[in-house]
């Protein structure tokens, strides 16, 4: 085999290699990454004693109401959940995983759940989506407030 051939078959192999790890990034298809009732995708997460998570499982102090700006949210991706606050005093939670490829979402701004992989965006108040190229609404995820702590239900 001669040089410039053996190169060839070098760089066809990392360009495929590449593509590969670009489409795992991605997520697939969204169909295999489909969450669960809780719209968590899998075992929870280890918590992150700075976010104020728990371990896994539920009962735990999530947020505090005042760290849920209303009309916003805030994503916490330790736990694969994203918590709004459409209205005052009204607490709403979501999958953060996005339904078009399986991408978490990043951020919440101007009233929207923010993808940054492909830009899709979900309603702050029922997770359905305002821009795709999603399709499908974010899952619901169940948490309970009492007081001023919320928490994974």
């Amino acid at each position: 085999m001669g040089d410039t051939t053996r190169r060839r078959t070098v760089l066809a192999a990392g360009a495929a290699t590449l593509a590969g790890a670009a489409l795992t990034a991605c997520g697939g298809d969204g169909g295999s990454q489909a969450p669960d009732a809780s719209g968590a995708q899998g075992a929870p997460p280890a918590a992150d004693p700075a976010a104020g998570g728990a371990g896994a499982g539920s009962g735990r102090t999530l947020a505090r109401t005042s760290d849920i700006p209303v009309g916003g949210g805030k994503v916490f991706k330790d736990r694969k959940v994203v918590v709004t606050q459409p209205t005052a005093g009204q607490f709403k939670a979501f999958s953060a995983t996005c339904t078009h490829q399986g991408c978490s979402v990043a951020s919440v701004a101007d009233g929207n759940i923010v993808c940054p992989c492909h830009q899709s965006l979900f309603k702050v108040s029922d997770g359905s989506v305002t821009s795709g190229p999603a399709t499908r609404p974010l899952a619901p995820a169940k948490i309970s407030v009492d007081g001023d702590s919320i928490s994974l239900a």
